[in-house]
């Protein structure tokens, strides 16, 4: 299983530049097109999905979306405690923190009327796994590491902005593609994906605790 891609259970055009970002830095998204502006406007009775970059001043508020979220894509069979240490160790808001400034990594925020309901981690590195690194064809690459949306924003059209924003950043920075890990048994995550353009191009396995989950490795190239 992963932490990586879940739709909850549970994923903009404009050019995103690698500097702190504001939060005036954002781009709405509706069901019936795009905005640029920034704006919070709504297209046919409808919420826009508002995208930017997360910063520091965002970490408590992504951590608890992440604390939501991830136990509903663990796969039956992960127990409570391994769940709890996952989270606990991995999606705290002081690791969160730490995230937000890394440089190496890239967090996006989705907010639905002001609040935030769904977030995208990525990593702008190459994989650590060699067997992973043999199997990513597209380099450089940028993985997802994470992508979640609270159930009641599923349908909102949250996940594919998400999406949108992280294409969009990997090619500003001249990166050939994207990959990820998404657990066999999360059917609607991989359908999500297929979607989106990725492919399965191998696998690999993750660790929850004291159990260890099989995942997919998915890629898609820009």
């Amino acid at each position: 299983m992963t932490p990586h891609p879940r739709l909850g259970f549970s994923h903009i055009r404009g050019r995103w530049e690698d500097r702190v970002p504001t939060p005036r830095q954002a781009i709405s998204c509706f069901t019936g097109g795009m905005n640029t502006t920034g704006s919070a406007t709504t297209t046919g009775g409808r919420s826009p999905v508002i995208v930017e970059r997360a910063g520091i001043w965002d970490a408590e508020a992504v951590a608890d979306v992440a604390a939501a979220t991830f136990p509903l894509a663990c796969p039956p069979g992960s127990t409570r405690e391994d769940i709890a240490s996952f989270v606990d160790e991995t999606l705290s808001a002081e690791r969160f923190g730490d995230y937000l400034t890394d440089p190496l990594r890239i967090v996006f925020k989705a907010c639905l009327d002001g609040e935030i309901v769904g977030y995208l981690m990525a990593v702008d590195s190459p994989p650590t796994d060699p067997g992973i690194r043999a199997t990513i064809t597209a380099s450089p690459s940028v993985e997802i590491s994470k992508l979640y949306v609270l159930p009641g924003a599923h349908g909102s059209g949250v996940a594919a902005a998400l999406m949108d924003a992280i294409v969009e950043c990997a090619r500003s920075r001249g990166r050939s593609g994207l990959w990820l890990g998404v657990n066999r048994q999360n059917g609607r995550a991989q359908r999500f994906y297929a979607k989106q353009g990725f492919t399965v191009v191998g696998s690999r396995t993750f660790v929850v605790g004291t159990q260890t989950h099989a995942d997919h490795v998915m890629q898609r190239t820009l």
